[in-house]
């Protein structure tokens, strides 16, 4: 009995001379599967597109290419340094620039008050820190100022680890 073109795993539609067999055979199995599994594309199509190497491919006939491209000149710029955010008002009193002397003295954040340290680490000192200098809301000023975000679960994730009570108290000594 002679099976169908199409349950021969080997059958290619006839477009085996376009494509090597196993990338054809590869892209049918993907897109069987998406098929498989209810994929929809919310009406758009999907597109999948081989060139092959020395071939000329034309996405849009204002984006063909024929032969090489010409590199574009880049325009050399100054490089910006990333600066971070200034100091909130919270945390450039006198009596939190005598914690940040500490913290920088102690290798904890660097001299533009960026941490040094894990994010539980961090977490863990923002909390000591805000605790002494009677900071509300914590989480948003220190999340803002090290552009973080969740700081809170950073807190809850250090004070269920082993390590986090010895790193506690080493602020505590260092803030005294």
């Amino acid at each position: 009995m002679k099976k169908k073109n199409e349950d021969d795993p080997d059958f290619l539609g006839g477009l085996g001379g376009m494509l090597p067999a196993d990338v054809l055979k590869m892209l049918n199995e993907l897109l069987e599967r998406m098929q498989q599994l209810g994929h929809t594309n919310q009406g758009s199509k999907i597109e999948i597109v081989y060139v092959a190497a020395g071939a000329q491919y034309v996405n849009h006939i204002d984006t063909q290419v024929f032969g090489e491209r010409k590199p574009q000149v880049a325009v050399q710029d100054t490089p910006v340094k990333d600066t971070p955010p200034p100091l909130p008002p919270e945390l450039s009193t006198d009596k939190a620039m005598a914690l940040w002397q500490k913290t920088q003295r102690a290798g904890f954040v660097d001299a533009d008050y960026q941490p040094l340290l894990s994010r539980t680490q961090s977490a863990i000192l923002a909390f000591e820190m805000a605790k002494r200098l009677g900071i509300r809301y914590k989480w948003k000023v220190f999340e803002t100022l090290w552009n973080r975000r969740n700081m809170y679960r950073d807190y809850h994730d250090a004070i269920n680890q082993y390590q986090s009570l010895d790193f506690r108290d080493s602020i505590k000594d260092l803030f005294r």
